[in-house]
């Protein structure tokens, strides 16, 4: 059995060598081959030095560096390309994906009985209380308006089939929601929890920002609800907008009182042009995926790698 890990790192130089210390120690420990695939994501530190001087210490290790930085979805996309093995793990080098998880995600693999096994955090110890509930409302809305099935908690980490890999790789896809994809592909999933594991070394990428934006795509990658509330808000509008011309008619015909001040029609104007606005927006960012779609444009591009077998664009 060969074992594939793919580690996305993005400025990573202090966590990675504490990383390759723990993973490599467990993946002695089991026994099995392996390897480790680094994908350098357009750093500006020293991870990719350090990758090469693991790669030039150890054989078991192939590292991918980008030309640019392409996120994390384009360097979970190129591990994929590039993972030959039985079983494919996907974790991040800040060791909040526990190795020691390892052996027990291979024994479910090999029992027959599921064809991923998936982590969750069984608790958000560490995390600001905001970020937490709006992390929760994510979860339940996304799962409530799309086909994804997405566990809260769900974490990147997890072990997984060739074939789930393949299936994977066929969704193909510019915009790339990952945590989306793997619940949508199907197959059976173990779920595993752990407790909450703070960063070993360095800073998080993720701002409460990116984390909004990467919440709106994966909402927009799958679903259309957005599109349907649009729809229905432009439709309550206008029964609205037909009620009260009905109103504003009876009032002159019976009472002959005309419609008084104009700070009121102002506001009338300003809401339903604010509700236009918002509902365009939302058809733009639709129209905004579809045209990157369109230009298919490689999802990564590879400019330096030790792997003879590396696919270097895709």
């Amino acid at each position: 059995m060969l074992l594939s890990l793919i580690v996305p790192c993005y400025n990573e130089q202090e966590a990675l060598p504490l990383f390759y210390r723990e993973v490599t120690g467990v993946l002695e420990q089991m026994r099995c081959d392996y390897e480790l695939l680094l994908i350098n994501d357009g750093s500006s530190d020293r991870t990719l030095s350090i990758m090469k001087e693991l790669a030039a210490s150890d054989p078991h290790v192939y590292y991918f560096s980008f030309s640019r930085n392409f996120g994390k979805e384009s360097a979970m996309y190129a591990g994929f390309c590039n993972a030959r093995g039985d079983y494919i793990a996907v974790m991040d080098a800040d060791l909040q994906d526990p190795p020691s998880l390892l052996p027990e995600m291979v024994k479910i693999l090999e029992s027959g009985e599921y064809d991923s096994v998936a982590t969750r955090r069984a608790d958000r110890a560490g995390e600001p209380p905001v970020r937490s509930w709006f992390a929760r409302a994510f979860y339940r809305l996304i799962n409530r308006i799309s086909d994804a099935d997405i566990v809260d908690g769900a974490r990147d980490f997890r072990l997984m089939t060739r074939e789930m890999k393949d299936a994977i790789l066929s969704m193909a896809e510019y915009n790339r929601f990952s945590k989306g994809i793997f619940g949508w592909v199907g197959f059976k999933t173990y779920w595993l929890p752990f407790e909450n594991k703070e960063r070993v070394a360095g800073k998080t990428k993720w701002s409460f920002w990116k984390l909004f934006k990467y919440a709106v795509d994966g909402i927009i990658n799958f679903s259309n609800a957005p599109l349907d509330i649009a729809s229905w808000f432009g439709i309550l509008m206008t029964l609205v907008s037909f009620l009260f011309l009905i109103i504003i008619v009876v009032r002159r015909l019976i009472w002959g009182d005309p419609v008084a001040g104009w700070a009121s029609t102002i506001c009338v104007i300003i809401f339903i042009g604010g509700l236009q606005l918002f509902c365009l927006g939302i058809i733009g960012q639709y129209l905004a995926k579809t045209y990157m779609e369109t230009k298919r444009r490689p999802h990564y591009i590879i400019s330096d790698t030790n792997a003879q077998h590396a696919k270097k664009i895709r």
